[in-house]
C-alpha cells in the first residue's frame, strides 16, 4: 500500500512540474540586427533571462522570436532587458488575416 501511495505521489508531482504555461513574444530591434555577431549578442545575452527556453534570431524579417515560461516573467521584462545590452526591443503584434 505505502508503494502505490508513494508512486502516486511522484506522479502527481511530475504532472504538475510539467505544466508550465510556455508562450511566446516577438520582438524587433534597434539597432536592427545585420551579421551573425548581432544574433549572438542578443542570443548570448537573453538566454540568461529568467523562464527563457528559446531564442530564434531571423535577420532577413528582423525579428527575434522568444519562447518563454509564462510563470517566471513576462513579456514586458524580456523587451526591457534588451536596454541591458544595447538594444531597444518593441513586441510585434500579431497582423490580422487578411480574407481572399
Amino acid at each position: 500500500m505505502k508503494k502505490v501511495l508513494l508512486l502516486s505521489a511522484m506522479m502527481l508531482t511530475a504532472a504538475v512540474g510539467l505544466a508550465k504555461d510556455i508562450k511566446t513574444v516577438v520582438v524587433t530591434t534597434d539597432p536592427q540586427m545585420h551579421c551573425d555577431n548581432c544574433v549572438n549578442k542578443i542570443q548570448g545575452n537573453l538566454r540568461f533571462e529568467k523562464g527563457v527556453k528559446q531564442i530564434q534570431c531571423d535577420i532577413p524579417t528582423q525579428r527575434v522570436t522568444i519562447t518563454y515560461d509564462a510563470d517566471k516573467t513576462k513579456p514586458e521584462t524580456l523587451i526591457k532587458s534588451f536596454e541591458k545590452f544595447g538594444y531597444k526591443a518593441k513586441e510585434v503584434k500579431k497582423e490580422p488575416k487578411k480574407e481572399k
